[in-house]
């Protein structure tokens, strides 16, 4: 039995799996404790991986030799590639998955996983030398000992659950919560505070009248021709799965008159909770409260699983007294005989300012300590995988003596994330968008293995098989990109298949990437009328050929906008080289603003350009830093 270890991970939800895994990759002997080894990487909430940005974080997180993405593929029961109607900054990737299916893939690659040892346990203290870790004390008596120690506690610290006026300790259902170690940490100087979140109730879809909802299918990758796309870019990782529909239904006035009865019984406004919940995902009683004008509400019931009769009624996320909620259900047409599993509740659970943190995800006041996932404030499982990637990876950076690995905001959706949280802080559960990336048109989810899989393999993530599939992807990528800048198109060649499909006919030649610049045409498209176009495809092999050629598509008909983004891009990144470090005693430049003083004396940004993303600093106190900079 082991008890000494370079690094470890504390929680086995979608931020410790993650970061456990990185870290052994990595070579650092790793130890993964978690409460409850049959619920490795459970989805606690909804049954799917990716969506609005979201889905851009997971293919960061294969990009980099993350599981998540691979996971969510072998689990995936229905995939949809959001916003196709908008440009393909905006395409967003998102699963269905089998919940017990997922859990079992990730317990699978965990228990095979070289340099990995796990252990079930709570762990209840952590140990500290003169600022630095040294381990962490389980409920058990346990000491394990470490260079590194990541906490990824997700909803269990000091974890209490609402269902109307009941309480009931715990990290989530039937599930024990985690008391000590936010004592432990508050002892030690940081800063903790209390968020909310929540999940619908579980539905016996034998009760549920599905003529009366409205069906929702995936994009049918099965089918000849069907949708190539998926979570990871390793081209033998397949969804395999039976796929199933998912359904909608809506709320109406009748439905909203028994949730209004409820409210006094209701924790959100009777005062039983106090901390505040997450903005984008709102409860249903907030819902009618926030949006009274509303008459109805979309409700989206999706499948927990390849064969199970249980369902997930996205959109009703509820902590309002069970008679309540079933009450409620009962004045929607198709659920008038609904029978349940299990109610929706509310959590309270204890999170850490995660202006506290470095880039790295390292604790400030402990060296070696770092925190992930929603510990740091954040809801969702895909930025807490992001997180957990990062943060195990510089544990085991850190632990083994190498220099620590980040993410620019312009290289990624989890750089944003990240800068996002040791910048600015959060006062809600933090969600990521599209919108808050202002370099969205670089970090696309059709190309984070060519931003982020070179970095991957320059720290040892990657291994050598997902490089060559990599390299041999770039190779033909490049291939075809060189073939429809040096082809030229004459009009006799092409211009009664342009007729014959309604565009409208060369009056002279070009290159072949001229004529893909029209709206209406693709590449596929122009093989139709353009043999060698269509022999040269054909050379290339069919193996991830889709992908390649929408990337390729993409560069061509976006190059205006993408470089204009890359300008952009580089010019802020000059701010970025210009260290501040700990070169100011920020109280004392009373040339700066007050507010600026205070903020940039809490932050300690570590370059010019956090501090000017800092709320509070202007652009004058920007201008006054580089002045005694000397710049």
């Amino acid at each position: 039995m082991r008890y000494e270890f370079d690094v470890i991970v504390v929680g086995a939800g979608h931020a410790g799996c993650e970061a456990a895994h990185a870290s052994a990759q990595l070579g650092a002997e790793t130890l993964l404790v978690t409460i409850d080894m049959n619920k490795i990487a459970q989805m606690s909430c909804n049954p799917a991986v990716g969506g609005i940005a979201k889905g851009q974080i997971v293919r960061e997180v294969d990009a980099l030799g993350g599981m998540m993405g691979i996971v969510t593929d072998r689990s995936a029961i229905q995939f949809r590639m959001l916003n196709r109607s908008k440009g393909p900054a905006m395409w967003s990737p998102r699963s269905q998955c089998d919940r017990m299916k997922f859990s079992a893939e990730w317990r699978h690659i965990l228990e095979n996983t070289p340099h990995l040892s796990m252990w079930q346990d709570d762990v209840v203290d952590v140990i500290v030398e003169d600022g630095h870790i040294k381990g962490v004390v389980t409920a058990m008596g346990v000491r394990f000992h470490a260079k590194s120690v990541v906490l990824t506690n997700g909803t269990f610290l000091n974890g209490l659950m609402h269902i109307g006026r009941t309480q009931i300790k715990g990290g989530r259902v039937a599930e024990p919560s985690s008391h000590g170690l936010t004592e432990s940490l508050r002892s030690l100087g940081f800063a903790t505070d209390r968020m909310k979140t929540g999940t619908p109730v579980r539905i016996d879809g034998r009760s549920v009248d599905f003529s009366l909802t409205t069906p929702q299918d995936g994009d049918d990758a099965f089918a000849e021709g069907g949708d190539f796309h998926k979570f990871s870019y390793l081209p033998d990782v397949r969804r395999t799965l039976e796929q199933r529909q998912c359904f909608t239904v809506y709320t109406s006035e009748a439905t909203h008159e028994v949730l209004r009865r409820g409210l006094p019984d209701s924790p959100l406004f009777n005062g039983q909770i106090q901390s505040i919940g997450p903005r984008y995902c709102p409860s249903i009683e907030t819902k009618i409260v926030t949006f009274a004008d509303k008459t109805e509400h979309q409700l989206f019931l999706e499948p927990e699983g390849e064969d199970t009769q249980e369902y997930y009624l996205n959109g009703f996320s509820s902590s309002l007294p069970i008679d309540i909620q079933i009450e409620a259900l009962h004045t929607i047409p198709a659920f008038r005989n609904v029978q349940i599993y299990r109610p929706g509740y509310a959590i309270e659970y204890d999170f850490f300012d995660p202006t506290q943190l470095r880039h790295t995800l390292e604790t400030k006041l402990v060296a070696g300590l770092y925190f992930a996932g929603q510990i740091n404030g954040t809801t969702g499982y895909e930025e807490a995988a992001g997180q957990g990637l990062v943060a195990g990876a510089n544990a085991a950076l850190s632990a083994l003596g190498k220099e620590p690995f980040t993410l620019g905001r312009d290289e990624a959706y989890i750089g944003v994330l990240i800068d996002d949280l040791v910048t600015k802080g959060v006062d809600e559960p933090y969600r990521m968008f599209t919108s808050r990336a202002e370099y969205r048109i670089l970090l696309r989810q059709d190309d984070a293995d060519v931003r982020l899989t070179p970095r991957g393999r320059e720290i040892g993530l990657v291994d050598d098989a997902r490089y060559a599939a990599f390299a041999n992807k770039m190779r033909r990528r490049e291939s075809l990109l060189e073939f429809i800048n040096t082809f030229s198109v004459k009009p006799a060649l092409i211009n009664d298949y342009l007729v014959g499909i309604g565009e409208t006919p060369m009056q002279q030649g070009c290159k072949l990437t001229q004529l893909l610049l029209r709206p209406a045409l693709d590449l596929r498209t122009l093989a139709k009328g353009i043999k060698p176009l269509a022999d040269f495809i054909g050379s290339l092999g069919g193996d991830r050929i889709d992908e390649i050629i929408e990337a390729v598509e993409i560069m061509v008909k976006y190059q205006g906008y993408l470089e204009r983004e890359k300008q952009l891009a580089d010019k802020a990144r000059r701010l970025e080289g210009l260290v501040l470090g700990d070169k100011f005693d920020y109280a004392s430049l009373t040339s700066l603003s007050t507010e600026a003083r205070q903020k940039l004396a809490h932050i300690r940004p570590q370059t010019v350009g956090q501090a000017s993303r800092i709320p509070g600093v202007s652009p004058s106190d920007i201008n006054i830093l580089l002045l005694l900079l000397g710049r």
